[in-house]
């Protein structure tokens, strides 16, 4: 089936090609866990390793489809509260790979990294990886790629109140003024993804059909793709039929 396989893929990218991409994606990689169950691994950490090879896959199909921006959430807050074994392994492989995404032997980095989310719910070894992974890929030219790692949305959103509080008052705005000042395009001013494009598709592993927080004032106009593959075994030829799916829709930003 192999040749069959990269025949439909190259149909297919060649149809994605001739239209317009999207400029974000953003996905959720759901089911490591599933996979690693029903491939009958025992190792805790096997479906999350294998799911952090499919980030590397994923990444160069969004290079020479010229998505520049890709934001993937890697680990939810609630994950936090999984079983000792199974946290650590998770960990551990956020850990090494953003260890790994930096430019290596001199080369540039092929990405810039961003990281979302509340590191200080996060362990010093996983803290510092974070820190070199984005320093070490500042000046990347490249794509940007956005790792959600400790993120909830309802966190983000009261994050960003907090902060926007705390500036309006260093500004001098009186506590009975703040109401006032407070409106969409300033909380957006505050949010972990300030800067950036909102994404304009949003795809989930897993055949699982909700968000679960992810994103929640950055979605607001996405477009949704749920596929039932499991993250580890999502192929190419998925991700392009996401995109050729967000291509035959017509766009109406809520007008």
């Amino acid at each position: 089936m192999a040749p069959l396989y990269r025949l439909y893929a190259h149909r297919l990218r060649e149809q994605v090609l001739s239209r317009p991409r999207p400029g974000h994606v953003a996905i959720i990689m759901d089911g490591n866990r599933r996979w690693a169950q029903r491939e009958g691994l025992a190792d805790p950490g096997a479906g999350h390793r294998r799911g952090a090879d499919k980030i590397l896959e994923v990444l160069r199909w969004c290079r020479t489809l010229g998505i520049n921006e890709v934001t993937l959430w890697a680990l939810s807050i609630e994950n936090l509260d999984r079983s000792p074994a199974e946290l650590s392994a998770l960990l551990d492989v956020v850990t090494e790979r953003l260890a790994g995404l930096g430019g290596r032997h001199g080369r540039p980095a092929p990405m810039r990294v961003r990281v979302i989310g509340r590191r200080d719910a996060l362990p010093d070894r996983v803290r510092s990886a974070i820190e070199l992974a984005e320093a070490a890929t500042a000046t990347s030219p490249g794509p940007v790629c956005t790792f959600a790692v400790a993120y909830s949305g309802h966190d983000e959103l009261v994050d960003a109140c907090r902060e926007t509080v705390r500036d309006l008052l260093a500004e001098g705005v009186p506590a009975t003024g703040l109401a006032s000042r407070i409106d969409a395009r300033e909380l957006e001013r505050h949010l972990y993804t300030s800067g950036q494009p909102d994404p304009e598709l949003i795809i989930r592993t897993s055949g699982e059909v909700r968000l679960s927080g992810f994103l929640p004032w950055q979605s607001v106009h996405s477009e949704f793709y749920f596929c039932d593959a499991y993250w580890p075994e999502f192929r190419e030829i998925d991700f392009l039929r996401a995109l050729r799916t967000f291509q035959q829709r017509s766009r109406r930003f809520g007008r």
